[in-house]
This record gives structure tokens, C-alpha cells and sequence, in this order.
């Protein structure tokens, strides 16, 4: 298990509050250290900002590119990976304008966009938004890899530390950790006499990792007087079958990631999840993204997981549809079919769920993706059985969909 991120939450301001900044760098570098000498291997550090629509405001979102080009010099000199500067709102619409342009001027900085909450409901005007984001960012480069850096969020909360969905809503700092633990499922269960005994195994795992993270968390509150929001359990892949969600599914039992019984291994995986105690942030629950993961590639790859697999087994586990290579051709009115879904699915389940989709130009449902990104394993690209929404959902309608009754 690894760390995949320790995530700093704060407001960096415009302009940039260079004190700010300074604090955040020593809060990473001295938080590393901390978590490096417990034995962990932290991949990143991170600043997850209020949303720029909420710092900039309507009359000066036009200054979003100048403060991207200023936070990506900063974040460097500062030895900080990536920054994500939050969703794009819907109260300010020309804000999810301003991401295309600013994706395809940086390097290291993240953004997102509202399409639907419990409180606000679903916006139609949202969905087309970030559709019209996807597609145009699709462009930015000819592998379509942009979309790397944006999401569209449905039900997402402040304070959770996986990218792109991560953002701040206070002008007071915490951090929390963000989790690479997919290979906890598959050592679970690899020796299993039963699935609960897999089940049973998981849970300890993730409870020990747990309490030794916190520890190690702890002194670093009263340091730096800041607060500790919490770790983001999910069970997170890499590229490589020990540390592959779908190698869990199959070594449970399923017979191909895919098939029939990958909803139960997802359920029971999740279930495992939700039984351990700890201080728990984020979606911590299930991370299905297709490039990131060895053997979810290679079953996309074989044609036996589709996009309405994913999208089904978001019901019980995950966080919606991740890193999902989609024919270049695929438009907007497209793309938005399949977010209004994703909507609808978060706010009848009550859960988060987010939307990372990579149209790639030039290609069409079958054929290979060529990356050259030591997180992503290459597969095919999926077919997208969606085509454009008409009638009343063509509307700018915001509209509320009641959670299931118990």
C-alpha cells in the first residue's frame, strides 16, 4: 500500500498569497518526511484550493489563465506536484469557459465542474457545461490527455483528497490522505479459504494501515496548528496485476472482470470498506479507472467491461466512470447523456459520483490507445452507446431527484 497523495486544503487567494503558499510547501515537505519514515512511499503532495469561480468571483474570471500560469510556477518552486483550483460553478457559468484554455497552458494544475448536488439538484445547464469542458479539452493534445486533469462531480463534498475532484470551501487549511490500496483486496483475498475470511482480511488490513497513518498524522496537527480531515480509503490501482482492482474481482472468483459476478466482488469489496473504523474522508470505497488499473484495461481491451458495466457497478461501490478512453469523434450532446446519468444515479443513491472521460482525436471504438504515461496500462477504446438527449432535456431546467426511501 502506498500513499497516493497527501492533500494540503486551502484558499491560495488573488492575488496569490505568498504566505499562504510558503506554509503549505513546509506543511508537505515536513508531512512527507513524516509519513516516509512510518514505512509508506508517498507518490505526491498536493493543494486542493476553493474553487477560482468562488475566489475570482464573475466580474474577474477572466483572470483565470494569469492565476494558472502563477500557481503552476509556484507549486514547482515550492517542490509541490499538482494543484487542483476546484470546481467550476454554475453560479458563475462562464467559469467552466475559462478550463479548456487553462488545461492546455499548464502542466501540473486540476480543475473540475458542479453538475448536481443534493441540496442544489441536478442542472441541465451544469451537464452541458462540463460535456462542452470534455470535448474541447479532448483537443488540447492529439492523445486527448487533457482530460486527465478534469472531472465532473456530481454530490462531491469539500475536503476529499483524490484529484480531479478535489477542492477547499474555507479560508481555514487541513490535509487529508488519499490511498493506493487495491493490492490490500488482492493479498485479502489470494489466500482465502471463504469470502468472508477475504472479506475479514481486508478489513483488518485496512484498519491497520489506518491506525499507523493517523499516528503518524497526529503530530503534525499540533505542529503546524492545522487539522487533520481524515483518509480517503479507497482501494485505489495501479497499473500492474498485484495492485489491479479487477485482479481482486477475479482472484474472489469472477471469471473475467466484466462478467457476470463482477457486481457481487464489487459489492463485497466495498462492504469490506465500509465495515473498518477509521477517520474517514473522501469516496472511500472503489476506484474503477479503466487506464490505471492492468486487468480493467486489458478486460475493456477483450470487450468484456463496457462503459454500463462501470457505470452499474458504480451503484454499489465506486466513484463513478474513470479515465474511460472514448471515440474522438463523440460529441458533446453525447457526453452530456451519459452525465445526466451519473446525475441521476447520485442523488437517487445519495452517494458521490464523478465523471473523468478522455475522448481521444482520431480514434474510434476498437482501437488501441498509445499513452506513454507510466500510470496509465493501454487498452482499446470503449464505444459510447449514447446519442443526443431531446425534449424536456434539452431544457435549462434544475431539477431535484429525491434519495430512495428506506
Amino acid at each position: 500500500m502506498k500513499i497516493r497523495s497527501i492533500t494540503y486544503f486551502m484558499n491560495v487567494g488573488w492575488p496569490l498569497k505568498d504566505d499562504r503558499m510558503q506554509a503549505a510547501g513546509a506543511f508537505l515537505k515536513a508531512a512527507r518526511q513524516a509519513f516516509e519514515a512510518e514505512g509508506y512511499e508517498v507518490q505526491t503532495t498536493r493543494i486542493a484550493s476553493v474553487s477560482f469561480a468562488k475566489i475570482l468571483g464573475e466580474d474577474a474570471i477572466g483572470l483565470t489563465l494569469r492565476m494558472v500560469k502563477k500557481l503552476d510556477t509556484a507549486i514547482a518552486a515550492l517542490g509541490i506536484d499538482y494543484i487542483s483550483l476546484g470546481p467550476a460553478l454554475r453560479d458563475v457559468p462562464e467559469s467552466y469557459e475559462m478550463i479548456p484554455e487553462a488545461l492546455a497552458n499548464s502542466k501540473n494544475v486540476f480543475f473540475s465542474g458542479e453538475m448536481a448536488s443534493s441540496e442544489r439538484g441536478i442542472s441541465l445547464p451544469g451537464i452541458r457545461a462540463c460535456a462542452d469542458v470534455i470535448s474541447q479539452c479532448a483537443d488540447v493534445s492529439p492523445d486527448g490527455f487533457a482530460n486527465l486533469r478534469f472531472a465532473a462531480l456530481a454530490n462531491v463534498q469539500p475536503g476529499w483528497p483524490f484529484f480531479p475532484s478535489a477542492y477547499h470551501d474555507s479560508d481555514t487549511p487541513l490535509f487529508s490522505l488519499a490511498v493506493e490500496a487495491a493490492d490490500l483486496a488482492v493479498e485479502a483475498f489470494s489466500g482465502a479459504a471463504s469470502l468472508d475470511e477475504g472479506r475479514k482480511a481486508l478489513t483488518a488490513a485496512i484498519e491497520h494501515h489506518a491506525r499507523k497513518l493517523s499516528a503518524a498524522a497526529e503530530p503534525l496537527k499540533y505542529r503546524f496548528t492545522i487539522r487533520f480531515g481524515g483518509i480517503d480509503f479507497s482501494l485505489a490501482p495501479f497499473p500492474a496485476d498485484d495492485r489491479s482492482f479487477g485482479a481482486a474481482l477475479e482472484r474472489m472468483g469472477v471469471p473475467q472482470t466484466g462478467m457476470h459476478g463482477s457486481l457481487t466482488g464489487s459489492a463485497i469489496l466495498a462492504d469490506a470498506i465500509d465495515r473498518a473504523e477509521f477517520q474517514r474522508t473522501g469516496f472511500s470505497g472503489l476506484m474503477l479507472p479503466v487506464l490505471e488499473d492492468s486487468v480493467l484495461a486489458k478486460r475493456a481491451a477483450e470487450g468484456s467491461l463496457t462503459v454500463k458495466d462501470l457505470l452499474m457497478y458504480s451503484s454499489v461501490c465506486g466513484t463513478g466512470l474513470d479515465t474511460i478512453p472514448l471515440p474522438g469523434d463523440t460529441t458533446k450532446e453525447q457526453i452530456a447523456a451519459l452525465l445526466l446519468d451519473i446525475c441521476a444515479l447520485s442523488l437517487r443513491l445519495h452517494k458521490p459520483l464523478t465523471a473523468r472521460l478522455m475522448p481521444i482525436p482520431g480514434k474510434k471504438a476498437g482501437d488501441l490507445t498509445a499513452f506513454n504515461f507510466d500510470y496509465f496500462a493501454n487498452s482499446r477504446v470503449l464505444a459510447l452507446d449514447a446519442a443526443p438527449l431531446n425534449g424536456l432535456f434539452t431544457s435549462n431546467e434544475i431539477f431535484h431527484i429525491h434519495p430512495k426511501a428506506k
